[in-house]
């Protein structure tokens, strides 16, 4: 199965003090595949999952960091319509960032989406 690339879910974040044009503020969600999904780490990722029905969960994989430790974050679980919002790529360092330099997600169903918040340059 190919892992598919988060596109339309990723939202740069305006920089404080910016214009504010329509759909400006709107967060673009994509739909989970069961083969996974992936996104660039540049340092200033947050994503968001959501589950649309049902009971899910979600799997983040890991790899081994600077010290060899590696533990996934396995079947997370989302109910009802719970959002969940993971932190793990604000960061440049091995251990969520893939050996390619993307963070891979997994959910049990296509009834999740995901959405990823890119903060802007400079940040942090």
């Amino acid at each position: 199965m190919t892992i598919t690339p988060i596109t339309t879910g990723l939202n740069t974040l305006l920089a404080p003090f910016s214009d504010v044009d329509a759909d400006d503020l709107n967060i673009a969600w994509q739909t989970a595949t069961v083969a996974g999904e992936s996104f660039a780490c540049t340092g200033r990722e947050i994503l968001l999952m959501r589950n649309d029905a049902g009971s899910n969960t979600v799997t983040i994989t890991s790899v081994a960091n600077a010290k060899n430790r590696s533990e996934n974050l396995a079947a997370y679980a989302i109910t009802g319509a719970e959002i969940a919002v993971w932190c793990g790529g604000l960061t440049l360092e091995k251990g969520w960032r893939q050996t390619d330099g993307t963070i891979l997600v997994t959910a049990s169903a296509t009834d999740v989406s995901f959405a990823v918040l890119r903060l802007p340059a400079r940040y942090p």
